[in-house]
């Protein structure tokens, strides 16, 4: 248990959290908006709200599933963690310490993944800070 405490504090003194333009520019870049019919206001408002862009984001819910990285990808359904109590199906397939890396693009292909099933309503966090409101702040001055 110390081992696992000790290597989650390396990972978090790693972080990388983005700025809200330079994460409006990656998705933008990965076809967020194009490949999943939302818009990037909703994606950048997204992350905002689940992981404050951080791509190390650790949330661990009553259910004992535990949700991952920049868009905070539940191990119940999505990813496998080997932690996760009852039955899993890992919907990307991927491992989910994989979607803490700095590098987005594996948890972007989940959350493309994710959206094209369930729509950007899968998310909490989008449903109560971001639906139904101007998001337009979110991207503004980014140039996207």
């Amino acid at each position: 248990m110390k081992v696992i405490v000790f290597l989650l504090l390396i990972l978090a003194a790693n972080a990388k959290i983005f700025e809200r333009c330079e994460l409006a520019r990656a998705l933008k870049a990965y076809g967020m908006d194009v490949d999943t019919g939302v818009s990037l206001a909703d994606w950048v408002c997204l992350t905002n709200s689940e992981s404050s862009y951080n791509t190390q984001a650790i949330n661990h819910n009553t259910d004992g599933s535990t949700d991952y990285g920049i868009f905070q990808i539940n191990s119940r359904y999505w990813c496998y963690d080997g932690r996760t109590p009852g039955r899993t199906s890992n919907g990307c397939n991927i491992n989910c310490s994989d979607l803490l890396s700095d590098d987005i693009s594996l948890s972007v292909n989940c959350a493309k993944i994710i959206a094209r099933q369930q729509g950007i309503s899968a998310w909490y966090g989008w449903i109560n800070k971001c639906k139904n409101r101007d998001l337009n702040p979110y991207i503004a001055g980014c140039g996207v």
